[in-house]
């Protein structure tokens, strides 16, 4: 086919798919192809009447049916399926999930939109603004015009804020400083309401529990000058006076086993417990006093405070108790001004059981799947404490690169216990509305690599999580204890290890443990940023005390060992640094780097296999197999044909970058680079080319590649199919594969192609 035909069928096909469209319109109905927005005037600014007409095309309706490359294929479905039989099966789902109906030109009210654009621009202070209204028709497609016509913008000249001796309006002057409101400011009646709204949170603040941002009116004056507004911030005459009192907190009463099916409120000899400021009427005895005293924020006698009043209910929640959590304050039958504060907690089950088939990618680019079942004691010692016992079991098999078949089994239990608090000897408080935590675990894991060998391995843990914020996490293990143990080594990998012997550290027994902490930031949860970032930083230690006590030193003989093990001793720190950049509704460039540093010392020569850096794989260097880069210019496939040794490293460096744009409904696609390489800090005379050195960057791998991402709301299924554009194992100066590409080519194909099936996005 030439180039002519090629244009001509495209141009065919979008005129049938246009014409196909209209077709099937009821009798007497249009086609509502969209609206435009036409500025006029020369009395405001062309920015300002640029950002008009952005904002307005925005709130006119209906929106139209959703066109690509100037096609209705959504519109074209629902009219090819037609109208099913049955609201369910295949032509019923294609027809209303995946079709659109026509937006019909009867849907549209020329009137109303007008009337909506023309709020819309007096709302902003473009008072006396003219707006008209029309449509143009061709064929049966309607599009609606609407022109706008602003005049100069009203600005702020004053704010007058209640000169009044009462004491709530004392209250409002006193927090007038921090006013939305500023002189000269262009007139915004969405920040005049906001500004209500500013002013009832911080009375909030100061015990008036019944004050809402209704009770305020702020009057507008046009008449003080030319273009000018004066406004003035008023208590309203019919706002109530209980809503104008300042309350302070009484009584406070919890009912930690409420139900509406039974009567648990009534407060009876034997059920009330009276701890600090709190009254508990537990009938059951379900629940210690203490853990109420750690989450309720209140203190008898205190002003009401909204602050307290959300941050207590955060913290009620996140005790993870309970499943529902109700509040309520009542004027206090007393004296002067009170509330009394009522909570009622509706436990969970105390003991459940869950059994999970779960798919899933790990970092060492093997896909499979596990079975877990899950044990949990929901406050099991009385005092919100999580106990968790589960067993698991999985197999993982190699679904992309160079598959060499030495798939993994793997089958295991953990039993964790969850405190709702420091549990420490010193007293620590955390601000905030979330629970701090402490947790231990006990572990053990049975790992088959078949062919090669099998892995044991004990770890415990103790530390501490909390947050600071939503934004801010901290986890502190004040120890982490791993033993690792091989067994079953096959002839195979013993064969491996005589022409490799760097392969035997793999095998050998390993004892970790030290301290770790990590910090992790993020604001990725605020959708309307352009700008997001996460952030997380790694300390871990291993050995450290013991090391200086016994006077280690491996370097010199002097390797001390525990029950026969000698005690790895070094390290290790660890940051990732992601952004997200919003380019449009459905669009982002998210991009990631990774620095990572681990030092051997004292007891040790090297950083134990398991706690080594690795790059390449699923989530990392997509072009290459997992594990399969590095260290610096060493090439790890020579040693065997048959056998793809995971290559490891005390230095890591690391960038990502991709950008993801959705397709059509629940397909998203990816354009992505990735690069990066692992060093040694030593030399190793078995791999050439390891150690790290000035000329690092010269060893950097680079790959890229596209893929589909299939949001299916639950998950997220990745395909990646990417390709190595700069290999580091190449002689120098013949690194940059660029001119080698040759996508006809079966045999570059072969070697270079590499498919990643994933679960979740990489970053």
């Amino acid at each position: 086919m030439n180039k002519n035909h090629l244009l001509y069928f495209l141009f065919l096909a979008l005129f049938v798919t246009s014409c196909s469209n209209t077709k099937y319109l009821p009798e007497g109905e249009l086609l509502y192809t969209g609206a435009t927005v036409k500025m006029e005037g020369n009395e405001t600014s062309k920015k300002e009447r640029k950002y008009l007409k952005t904002e307005l095309q925005k709130i006119v309706r209906p929106k139209p049916n959703s066109t690509i490359l100037g096609l209705r294929p959504k519109l074209y479905i629902y009219n090819l399926v037609g109208k099913p039989k049955k609201e369910k099966g295949w032509r019923y789902w294609l027809r209303t999930k995946v079709g659109e109906a026509p937006v019909l030109y009867s849907q549209v009210d020329l009137e109303y939109n007008k009337s909506v654009l023309q709020n819309f621009s007096e709302n902003h202070g473009y008072f006396n603004t003219k707006t008209t209204a029309d449509s143009t028709r061709s064929g049966k497609k309607v599009k609606a015009n609407y022109t706008v016509n602003p005049k100069k913008q009203y600005k702020i000249r004053e704010v007058k804020f209640p000169t009044d001796s009462s004491v709530i309006s004392s209250n409002i002057r006193a927090i007038s400083d921090r006013s939305l409101l500023k002189t000269d400011q262009g007139y915004n009646l969405d920040i005049i309401k906001a500004e209500r709204v500013r002013i009832d949170a911080k009375l909030k603040e100061k015990g008036y529990f019944y004050f809402n941002p209704d009770y305020l009116k702020i009057q507008v004056d046009s008449t003080v000058a030319d273009h000018q507004v004066d406004l003035t911030v008023k208590v309203k005459n019919e706002a109530p006076s209980l809503s104008q009192t300042q309350f302070k907190i009484n009584n406070i009463i919890v009912y930690p086993n409420y139900s509406i099916v039974s009567d648990t409120l009534k407060s009876k000899e034997g059920f009330t417990t009276k701890y600090n400021d709190f009254t508990i009427i537990d009938r059951e005895n379900l629940f210690k006093p203490r853990i109420f005293d750690r989450a309720l924020y209140f203190k008898k006698g205190d002003f009401y405070n909204r602050t307290n009043h959300n941050l207590s209910l955060n913290r009620l929640v996140n005790l993870g108790t309970f499943k529902f959590v109700k509040n309520q304050f009542k004027v206090s039958d007393t004296l002067g001004n009170y509330l009394d504060a009522l909570y009622y907690l509706t436990p969970l089950p105390k003991k459940s059981i869950r059994v999970e088939v779960l798919a899933k990618t790990n970092s060492a680019n093997y896909t499979g799947t596990e079975l877990n079942v899950n044990w949990s004691n929901r406050n099991a010692f009385r005092g919100a404490e999580l106990l968790t016992i589960s067993a698991f079991g999985g197999v993982e098999v190699q679904v992309s690169g160079q598959n060499n078949g030495f798939n993994v089994y793997r089958m295991g239990t953990e039993a964790n216990l969850v405190w709702p608090r420091f549990v420490s000897p010193f007293k620590i408080e955390t601000p905030g509305g979330f629970v701090p935590k402490t947790k231990a675990t006990l572990g053990y894991e049975f790992q088959n690599r078949i062919k090669l060998y099998s892995l044991q391995t004990f770890k415990g843990s103790y530390g501490y999580l909390w947050k600071a914020n939503e934004h801010k996490e901290h986890l502190l293990s004040i120890t982490e204890i791993t033993y690792a143990s091989p067994q079953n080594v096959t002839p195979l990998y013993r064969d491996q290890i005589a022409a490799n012997p760097s392969l035997e550290k793999v095998i050998e027994k390993q004892l970790i443990f030290g301290p770790s902490y990590s910090y992790t930031f993020t604001n990725t949860m605020e959708k309307r940023k352009k700008n997001t970032f996460y952030y997380k930083g790694t300390l871990g230690l291993s050995g450290t005390i013991a090391g200086l006590l016994t006077g280690a030193n491996a370097k010199k003989g002097d390797t001390i060992k525990v029950f026969g093990v000698p005690f790895s001793q070094f390290i290790k720190i660890e940051n990732e640094f992601r952004h997200y950049l919003k380019l449009g509704e459905d669009s982002q460039l998210a991009s990631r780097v990774i620095v990572g540093a681990g030092f051997a010392y004292g007891n040790s020569t090297e950083m134990p296999f398991i706690k080594q850096f690795f790059i390449g794989g699923t989530n990392s260097l997509r072009a290459f197999r997992a594990r399969s880069i590095g260290p610096g210019s060493y090439d790890g496939s020579t040693t065997s044909s048959s056998f793809l040794a995971d290559q490891s490293g005390d230095l890591k460096l690391e960038f990502n970058t991709e950008y993801r744009a959705k397709i059509y409904g629940l397909v998203k696609g990816a354009l992505f680079l990735d690069a990066g390489n692992i060093w040694l800090l030593n030399n190793n005379p078995e791999k050439p080319g390891a150690e790290f050195s000035k000329k690092f960057i010269n060893e950097i791998a680079v790959g890229t590649g596209a893929g589909l991402r299939f949001d299916f709301s639950f998950l997220v299924l990745r395909t990646d199919l990417a390709f190595p554009v700069r290999k580091p194992y190449l002689p120098d100066g013949q690194r940059w594969v660029l001119d080698q590409i040759s996508f006809g080519n079966s045999t570059w194909r072969k070697e270079n192609l590499v498919f990643n099936l994933a679960i979740g996005y990489p970053f």
